[in-house]
This record gives C-alpha cells, structure tokens and sequence, in this order.
C-alpha cells in the first residue's frame, strides 16, 4: 500500500549514499518531495562532490515524486537553515526530518587528536541540532512532524571511537528531550540504531578481500559463517522502513524511543534505569561504601576490559 506519506515533504540529510539514500527513496515511493541534502564528502568528511545528491534526485524523479538536491554542510547553523528554507520556498511546508549524515574519524583515545574529536562531534551531534532547530520551529507552528534521528549501538561503547560513540549517545539525549520539548506540538523524536553494510562500516579494502576469499572457496560462501553473505544481508536499504514507518501517522504515539534496525531484527531499546539501589540515613560515608558497595551495587560486576597479564 504505497502513498502512505502522499503529498508530504521531507530532508534527509546524508541521503546521497548508503543508510540515508535507502531512506530518501522509500520516502519517496511512499509520496513524499525530498531535499536530498549531501555534501559528497569522504567517509572522514573530507572533499565535497555534487554527484550523490545529483543522482539520488534523478533515482526519485524517475519514481515519479520530486525532489532538489542540497550540499550544505550539517555542521552550520546557516546550513540547517538553508535546508528548511528550502523545502519552504520550494513545495510551501516540511513534515519530516531525518537526520542521517555523519563521519568516522576513528583512534585509540590516548592517540586521538582534538581536530578528530571535534569533527566527529560537529557533524554527529550538532549536525542534528543545526537542521533540528529550525526543523522544530516550523513543526511547532503547524503543530505537527516527524524526526527520526540516527545513533549507533557504538554509543554503548566501541574501542577506537570515543568521538563517535560519545555524538551518537548524544543524539539519543537529544532525542528523549526533542521529543518532551515537542511532544505537545504533535510531533514525535525517534532515534535509531542502525546495522548495516555501508562504505563507512566496511572499506572497499576489506570488501574486496570479503570477495577474494569467497573466490578462493570456489565462489560459494559458508552461511552464517561467510561474512560476504553477512554482509549482504545487512543492506543498508533495510533500515529504511522503520524510518518510514516512523514518519506515518500510524506511529502518532512513538515518541522519545530508540530502535536497533537491520537486516531481519528491529529491536526496542529500553531505557535506562535503576540497576539497584542502597540507602543509608545520613548519607554514605567511604567506610560504609567500602563495607557495602562489594555486596550489593558491586555484586557480580566485571571489567569489560580487564588489565592484560605482565609479560614475561
């Protein structure tokens, strides 16, 4: 049943490759005009290239919706604006925003400079606060709109990303506020967690030896255990209709929640909450949290990441 978005419009930011190209296309083949905002930078954020944008445009007319490509950096505040004002002037309204594009600048942390860390941070975090911001005052006077943001099971934790894994938990603070700060209005802030098999996930490096190995096995892959096939099943084209779906009025009533999505799985996460709890009249003193903390909050925690033996 197409036509479920018909005559809405809609910005995905970074939707001129992988997870948000997926995203801009379904829009589309459900009714929606699209901005199709990318800069056609590298997966560092390096360089700028009109073609992305370009072609997922010409891909959208050719389904028979509109659609205008957009280069602007989603790490300025003019750019986010320039965005809206966009969608504005060219179809009068705007009733959706998803917020897709981002870098990798991954390194250890002790080797991790500033310039990576904020880079990551610019386009990640305040690139969903630059476009969201003037998004928000638009669905705040028609008093209705969809964001869905885009996070990254990364911000649990990842070893080599404390910058990406600290935006992309960020977003989800975001989220949770976005959605109380507009709820009222009639609009709902998602977030999800996607998995997928795209350019900034797997290397054309690592692809090709994906490739070379299925070759040496006679062309045929193992299953489960053949990580090319993993990979096909994670297309990035898969997250997309979550997103969707999260922009219908069906999901009127999803608001400030989290989603894993990929391949077969789309998952709820849970909010966070009490683990456990101790109460002491007074307040807690070192001696009693040495006495204390062992047996009760402490019981049967683990290091993730134990120290490594001496060597010998």
């Amino acid at each position: 049943m197409a036509g479920r978005l018909e005559g809405k419009v809609a910005i995905v930011t970074g939707s001129g490759r992988g997870i948000g190209r997926g995203e801009a296309l379904l829009l589309a083949r459900e009714g929606c005009r699209v901005i199709v905002n990318d800069i056609g930078g590298s997966t560092a954020g390096e360089g700028s290239d009109t073609t992305p944008a370009d072609e997922v445009v010409a891909e959208i007319k050719k389904l028979g919706s509109d659609a205008l490509a957009n280069y602007d950096s989603v790490t300025s505040m003019e750019g986010g604006e320039r965005m809206v004002k966009a969608a504005l002037d060219k179809w009068g309204r705007l009733d959706i925003l998803v917020n897709n594009a981002g870098i990798l600048r991954d390194r250890m942390l002790f080797n991790m400079a500033e310039e990576e860390w904020d880079a990551v941070i610019a386009v990640h975090l305040k690139g969903h606060f630059t476009v969201t911001k003037h998004a928000a005052l638009v669905f705040r006077q028609q008093r209705s709109g969809r964001i869905v943001n885009t996070s990254s099971e990364s911000g649990l934790g990842n070893m080599g990303q404390a910058n990406y894994s600290a935006a992309k938990e960020g977003i989800v603070g975001l989220t949770r506020t976005a959605a109380l700060d507009l709820g009222r209005y009639g609009v709902t802030v998602n977030a999800i967690r996607p998995r997928a098999g795209t350019r900034m996930t797997i290397s054309p490096e690592l692809r090709e030896a994906m490739e070379r190995a299925r070759s040496a096995a006679g062309g045929q892959g193992r299953g489960a255990e053949d990580p090319l096939a993993q990979l096909e099943a994670l297309r990035p084209e898969l997250v997309a209709p979550l997103v969707t779906y999260l922009c219908t009025d069906a999901a009127a009533n999803v608001n400030g929640r989290d989603f894993i999505v990929g391949g077969n799985e789309i998952s709820l996460v849970s909010l966070p909450g009490r683990e456990r709890t101790i109460y002491r009249e007074g307040g807690w003193d070192l001696d009693s949290l040495d006495r204390m903390f062992p047996t009760t909050l402490g019981a049967g925690l683990r290091n993730p990441m134990p120290p490594a033996p001496p060597k010998e």
